[in-house]
């Protein structure tokens, strides 16, 4: 069965589904707000025009889903399937951001569940690839399971830490 990387998955708080060209302006509502990236390697993407290139690339990626609130059907941010290896039984979960207002655990717990339970019919391992610099989501990958794996230059050739995840290790709160 082939990896299916834009499916539709729903939670109790959270329903993830494939990004589609016209959720730009609700993602970018979100996106504009700068203390979300203020710790990523690409802290500019709150402006208009470099979130616009970002959402394109996620639109031509074949992987970006948009995280919407169950309760009020609201965008509240995005995640991506990335790189799926059928050879090494891998794939990544990154590009990830939420609301400032959806900080501070279930929800990210939330999404990171939905997404691994479904990665988890496919593959043994889930990395992520955490800039040097961002210890927000160093911690946040860390606080589910994720173990340091070396570090490696990600799509944009930069430096970044390589966490893995396996069914194992992996570890869920709501």
């Amino acid at each position: 069965m082939p990896f299916d990387a834009q499916p539709t998955l729903t939670g109790v708080n959270l329903r993830l589904r494939p990004l589609r060209a016209n959720d730009f302006d609700d993602l970018f509502a979100v996106a504009s707000d700068p203390l979300i990236w203020e710790q990523h390697p690409a802290s500019n993407r709150y402006i208009p025009a470099v979130f616009k290139t970002l959402f394109q690339e996620s639109m031509e990626s074949g992987g970006a889903l948009i995280v919407q609130d169950v309760q009020s059907q609201q965008a509240i941010g995005s995640s991506r399937f990335h790189g799926y290896d059928e050879a090494k039984s891998e794939v990544e979960i990154g590009w990830t951001f939420l609301a400032r207002s959806y900080w501070g655990g279930r929800y990210n717990a939330e999404l990171k569940h939905l997404m691994l339970e479904h990665a988890f019919q496919f593959v043994r391992s889930v990395v992520f690839l955490v800039g040097p610099h961002n210890i927000r989501s160093q911690r946040a990958v860390e606080k589910i399971g994720g173990v340091q794996d070396g570090s490696r230059f990600d799509g944009s050739g930069r430096e970044s830490i390589v966490y893995k995840i396996t069914p194992k290790s992996f570890r869920y709160e709501s």
